[in-house]
């Protein structure tokens, strides 16, 4: 149990300094450095990287290690319709009181507030985070938490259109807006077409990139 615990906290050390920027694309992760500042053996910290290889956010290469991956055009297709497609089955069958509304309406106004490129970014999968706290299904949530932290990565590189996120903003708010007016059904429609609409845009991104 101490030894899971351990590997957890590792993988969610990482996790958070990927979404922080300080882990990048193509850049090959230091276990002996991971494991003087978290003062932890280099056992939990493979058994974390296995994890997150699992989840398609980094890849081992021979003869370099554990690598953040790089960006493609299929994986991107994979990866958002498959995020899409579970943030909507996780709405359908969620339950949202007065409290989860206002949670929504405040990370809403986080989103629309935020002029940091990186900031914007999290803020926006924290409200799809909040979307779908509520499922019942930890293990669903779970995946959903690694998937987006991939997802992260495809809009640190390519989402650089200011339009984007005024469409984004018109999208987030209609998904309030159903939701408090108990449709569901609609909210999970919006949002399965919020993540579309991001697919469309990073897919034109990376034929030109």
């Amino acid at each position: 149990m101490q030894k899971q615990i351990v590997r957890n906290l590792v993988k969610e050390h990482l996790l958070k300094k990927m979404r922080e920027g300080k882990l990048k694309i193509g850049k090959t992760i230091n276990l002996a450095a991971v494991a003087r500042e978290l003062q932890v053996s280099v056992t939990p910290i493979r058994e974390a990287l296995s994890q997150l290889q699992q989840a398609q956010i980094i890849k081992a290469v021979p003869n370099r290690g554990f690598v953040i991956a790089q960006l493609n055009r299929e994986e991107a297709k994979d990866l958002y319709e498959l995020v899409a497609n579970l943030e909507e089955m996780a709405l359908e069958n969620s339950v949202f009181d007065e409290n989860a509304i206002q949670g929504l309406k405040r990370q809403q106004q986080v989103f629309e507030s935020t002029t940091n490129p990186l900031s914007r970014i999290n803020a926006d999968l924290e409200f799809h985070r909040l979307l779908t706290k509520n499922y019942p299904n930890v293990l669903t949530r779970n995946i959903l938490h690694d998937l987006r932290t991939r997802i992260f990565f495809y809009e640190k590189a390519l989402m650089s259109d200011e339009s984007y996120y005024t469409k984004a903003d018109n999208q987030h708010e209609a998904i309030i807006s159903a939701i408090e007016e108990n449709n569901v059904p609609t909210a999970a429609l919006l949002l399965k077409m919020n993540w579309m609409l991001i697919l469309n845009y990073i897919q034109k991104r990376l034929l030109t990139a």
